[in-house]
């Protein structure tokens, strides 16, 4: 009669004690990463508008809203940045029936960039050779994508504008793009009527600061 062996049983492996990260740890890593986003919005605010303000000394057109924001500036004789504020306050109050809820970032976003497009209008030179103009414009078209970036990667809330956006599709079922176009072409229009600049860089603009968000978004964005 043959002996049937049978194979040893296997102990189960033996798995790693899972280790706990201190509470002190924990609150330490918390708080840098909510001081290193904070530093991301103001900083994307701010230089969003210094963006603004490059295009407008380049005077080869503004970027759409704010061929409104220019418009009304020149209608009402306030400066660009009391305008930008009136008029993001203005878009802020249209959440309230699409029932977008703003975050800091978005409240931020209204005071933040009037103050900075004003002060950096200020402090920029008005160049008169176009290559210099081209060359303030390009820079404004960058500088905003990457200020984008930076202010919606820190995800402390959308922009006013951005929020009418994403709540008019919402509520509509149109496509974002059908929205923020429609969007955008009414506030051209209505800013060039009251005698807002449109020019080469309005089309620059509209055409590549949305595929240079896109390249732009993952690099800054915090996690």
């Amino acid at each position: 009669m043959t002996a049937v062996h049978e194979p040893p049983t296997e102990s189960p492996p033996a798995t790693a004690p899972r280790v706990e990260t201190p509470p002190a740890l924990r609150r330490s890593t918390g708080r840098a990463r909510l001081a290193r986003r904070l530093t991301r919005l103001y900083a994307g605010l701010v230089l969003f508008g210094v963006s603004m303000a490059l295009l407008v000394e380049a005077r080869l057109g503004v970027m759409p809203w704010d061929v409104l924001h220019q418009g009304l500036a020149r209608r009402t004789g306030l400066t660009l940045g009391t305008i930008t504020i009136v008029v993001g306050v203005v878009v802020l109050l249209m959440w309230v029936p699409l029932r977008e809820r703003p975050g800091l970032g978005t409240v931020s976003n209204v005071i933040v960039i009037g103050v900075a497009v004003d002060a950096a209008i200020a402090l920029l030179p008005t160049p008169d050779a176009l290559a210099a103009r081209a060359a303030f414009a390009v820079a404004g078209i960058v500088l905003n994508a990457v200020s984008t970036a930076m202010y919606i990667g820190a995800r402390f809330g959308p922009g006013p504008r951005d929020g009418l956006m994403t709540g008019l599709v919402r509520r509509t079922g149109g496509s974002v793009g059908l929205v923020k176009t429609s969007i955008e072409v009414g506030v051209v229009v209505a800013g060039w009527l009251l005698g807002g600049t449109v020019g080469v860089a309005t089309v620059a603009f509209a055409l590549a600061v949305g595929p240079l968000v896109h390249v732009t978004l993952p690099r800054f964005t915090v996690p």
